[in-house]
Parts: C-alpha cells; structure tokens; sequence
C-alpha cells in the first residue's frame, strides 16, 4: 500500500515537474508577446498556474518524506489503523458499511475509502471487533458497532 502511494505522488510530481519546466514556461513566452503584462490575462494565469505548481510540488515532497518514514511493521494486527478495512452496522439497522482507511489524499467515500482523520475514521481507529463506536456528524450522532476487521498485516 505504501509503495502504491509513493509510486502515485511520484507520477503526480513528474508531471507537474513537466509543466512547471517546459508547458508553464512556453504559456508565459506566449503571452508575453501579446504585449502589456499589467492587463494581460493569460500572463496572470500562467503566473498564477505557475505559483499552484511550485506549492502543490512542495506539499507532495513534503507528503512523501512523511510516508517514506512510515514504518507499517508498527501498526497493531488486533485493531483499526491505516490501511484496516472495517465492516460497519449503524444501530438500529441492518445496513452494513464497509470502509478502508486510508491517508487523506487517497480519500473517496463513494469508494469506501476513508482518510484516518475524518470524523468517522478517528473514530474508528483503535477499536476492535464488538466496539460500539459514537461519530458525531452535522445532522447528530450516529452509532455503529465494528462487526469485522481486516488489518494491513492481514491483506499482504
């Protein structure tokens, strides 16, 4: 999981590497010979894509050092951490929820994957199969009770 995650962040730095060193810089020419930079618009947006860039590319180096330090061999095997799936009963229902946890940037709650410091995902961390678990949420508190838990250590 871990070396999928740097593979990612690594693809997404070569690319923005690629437009930062060469698209981002023929734009800036191109509206440079459009004349007055003051009122130029595809200058400012250029100039502007081009500070995006340079900030995103910092936050994902910055990502990656954090991750690369990461020892997954620390994680428990008996509770919820990064990269447990978890099956969910909400109370009073049949219905059941099945989450991944896993870091923010890789969040999609339509997919099941939910980042360890969302509400619902704080909430789950630490707790075993047979925990109750209270997640607040706009619209009131909502329970649910773990029902099944698969660690990172078990999906290797």
């Amino acid at each position: 999981m871990k070396a999928r995650i740097l593979k990612r962040l690594e693809d997404e730095v070569a690319e923005l590497e690629r437009e930062l060193r060469s698209d981002l810089p023929k734009e800036i020419k191109r509206a440079r010979e459009l004349g007055d930079l003051s009122e130029n618009a595809e200058y400012q947006a250029a100039r502007e894509r081009q500070s995006y860039v340079q900030a995103r590319l910092g936050m994902i180096r910055k990502r990656m050092a954090e991750i690369s330090l990461m020892n997954l061999e620390r994680l428990p095997t008996d509770r919820a951490a990064f990269g447990s799936t978890v099956t969910l009963r909400e109370d009073g229902s049949d219905t059941r929820l099945v989450y991944q946890l896993v870091m923010p940037e890789d969040a999609d709650a339509t997919k099941g994957l939910i980042s360890t410091s969302s509400p619902i995902g704080r909430a789950i961390v630490g707790r075993q199969v047979g925990d109750d678990i209270t997640v607040p949420t706009p619209t009131g508190v909502r329970r649910f009770e773990l029902v099944t838990l698969s660690t990172i250590h078990d999906e290797v």
